[in-house]
């Protein structure tokens, strides 16, 4: 049962560092659900406060990856339309995986703008805010899930080689 438990842990695992680069696919939360399968195990043995420390750190990835390209429309000088904008092309977005959750919060931050009575490089300045924060998103997800792998294949290695 071990060894089907640590496999289906590395699908999982590699599923979500897939899911980074994905937007359809929860990279940071299949990443843990691999960690949680190896914790499953009889050879690996994580603490509570180990495996609460990093749901919340899936949690907290999870929920930034939404709301980071909403404070990069802002950061960049985005008004209220283009916060709005932005936000309405994340939920908008979540229906056309993987691109739209991409291309629409830069496209209503853009729209934003432009309905408030922008110039175009104002209101594309905003949206390429709106792109920033998708990116760093990303950036922040890579790290999580990777680190996640770190340990996976950490814990793997001294079983096979201990």
């Amino acid at each position: 049962m071990d060894i089907i438990l640590i496999i289906l842990a590395l699908i999982f695992v590699l599923s979500g560092l897939i899911g980074c680069i994905i937007p359809a696919i929860p990279g940071p939360p299949l990443s843990y659900i691999g960690l949680l399968l190896i914790q499953l195990t009889s050879l690996v043995s994580f603490s509570t406060q180990f495996m609460l420390i990093w749901l919340a750190v899936v949690l907290v990835v999870t929920a930034l990856d939404y709301f980071v390209p909403i404070w990069g429309t802002k950061r960049f000088g985005g008004s209220k339309y283009g916060t709005v904008g932005s936000t309405i092309g994340v939920v908008v977005g979540l229906f056309f995986m993987p691109w739209g959750i991409i291309v629409m919060p830069f496209l209503g931050a853009f729209l934003g703008e432009i309905i408030k009575g922008q110039t175009n490089n104002k209101a594309f300045k905003s949206a390429f805010g709106s792109f920033v924060g998708f990116v760093f998103g990303t950036l922040l997800k890579i790290i999580s899930s990777s680190w996640i792998a770190y340990i996976y294949f950490k814990e793997v290695f001294e079983l096979i080689f201990n």
